[in-house]
């Protein structure tokens, strides 16, 4: 199982760290292993929060999520997506861009750097909404029941967290981005025009892959009542073929958005470790494909099953770096203490997960009602 899931990885970690040796010698291969755990450490809440989302997934989609989703992940994010903020920001083609990384990378360096408030209000606000839908859901287990039943409450208001990401965004314009430390001067227009483009992303990928899902599972019933009367069982399948498809391809969408918007800090902290674009890429795709396999290994163990608060705790740590990002508008924050708080936040929900299958006496929890499985922490 475990060499089957991260078979891949490992062989890329073999061969990427080669590659790094045979093309910058021991002081490559140093900078693009840090890079690797770097990656890790700050996207582990990533594989938590993407695998909630790939277990409703068939098989062929998770093998496209491990291929070309990484293949989008690596190339797209790590090596194209930087130059291509480059060339928008300093208004010259992607060629002179590239031409720019390679010969010039101190000044590539600024430019990217330069980009930051834009970068991060964009990702600062599809994650804070990825947090805000999740608190204020219903849902049947609560970690932090005291926080998590009073917001489910107010989620009541269906458009409470647009509303409480707009104000948060207008906050951000109106402190930490009228004097910014990456660029210089008054962002503020530029952090409101990225920060209400990832919130209108967030509402049209979000959105239509929710609808795309809603309507497998009333297929998916449907096609349990017609199997239920045989004259009726005929009917109703190819539908629902071709309604998973369609909501698999749009959630497909949904993760590769989220995957980028976790990188968008990975990318920036790259930079204080090296300026080649080529070892920040080698070296935070092979970090991206531990997490994707890692993933995939969440998915096939029923790891989110089991330990039921572990989507709780990635989830926090999402609402934490949507606000780590809006603060590095304007402060340095050490990626060290970006990724402690996620894997903090994920070992604590998941110590408690174990405290309450031993309660339970059971090793994973199965079901339950909404007043059974709260857990009142």
């Amino acid at each position: 199982m475990l060499l089957k899931t991260f078979g891949w990885s490992f062989a890329i970690t073999v061969l990427g760290l080669a590659l790094a040796g045979v093309l910058w010698g021991w002081q490559g291969l140093a900078i693009v292993g840090i890079l690797s755990i770097l990656e890790i450490s700050l996207s582990f809440d990533n594989a938590v929060i993407n695998a909630g989302i790939l277990r409703k997934m068939n098989a062929f989609w998770q093998k496209i999520f491990l291929t070309v989703g990484i293949l989008v992940a690596v190339f797209g994010m790590r090596l194209v997506f930087p130059v291509v903020i480059v060339a928008i920001t300093a208004k010259i083609g992607p060629i002179e861009a590239v031409d720019l990384a390679i010969n010039n990378k101190a000044h590539y360096e600024e430019l990217v750097t330069s980009a930051h408030p834009a970068i991060a209000a964009f990702g600062g606000m599809f994650l804070l909404m990825i947090f805000l839908d999740f608190i204020f859901e219903e849902r049947d287990y609560k970690w932090l029941a005291w926080i998590e039943r009073p917001m489910a409450k107010l989620g009541k208001l269906d458009t409470l967290s647009i509303i409480i990401a707009l104000v948060v965004l207008l906050v951000s314009a109106m402190t930490v981005a009228t004097d910014v430390a990456h660029g210089g001067g008054d962002k503020s227009a530029t952090v409101l025009l990225s920060g209400v483009a990832g919130l209108i992303t967030y509402l049209v990928v979000g959105g239509i892959s929710g609808y795309f899902e809603d309507k497998l599972e009333d297929a998916e019933e449907g096609e349990e009542a017609a199997a239920a009367t045989p004259e009726k069982k005929g009917g109703g399948t190819g539908a629902a073929v071709g309604l998973a498809g369609k909501a698999a391809f749009f959630m497909f969408l949904y993760l590769e958005v989220i995957d980028a918007s976790f990188s968008f800090d990975g990318v920036i902290s790259a930079f204080a470790i090296t300026n080649d674009i080529f070892m920040m890429a080698l070296g935070l795709g092979i970090g991206a494909m531990y997490i994707r396999s890692l993933t995939v290994f969440l998915v096939r163990k029923g790891t989110l099953d089991e330990y039921v608060y572990l989507e709780h705790g990635a989830h926090y740590a999402i609402g934490a770096l949507a606000v780590i990002l809006l603060v590095t508008i304007k402060y340095e924050i050490h990626e060290v203490i970006t990724g402690l708080i996620g894997v903090v936040l994920i070992a604590l929900s998941y110590w408690s997960s174990v405290v309450k299958n031993k309660r339970d006496g059971k090793p994973g929890a199965e079901g339950g009602t909404k007043s059974e499985v709260a857990s009142g922490v």
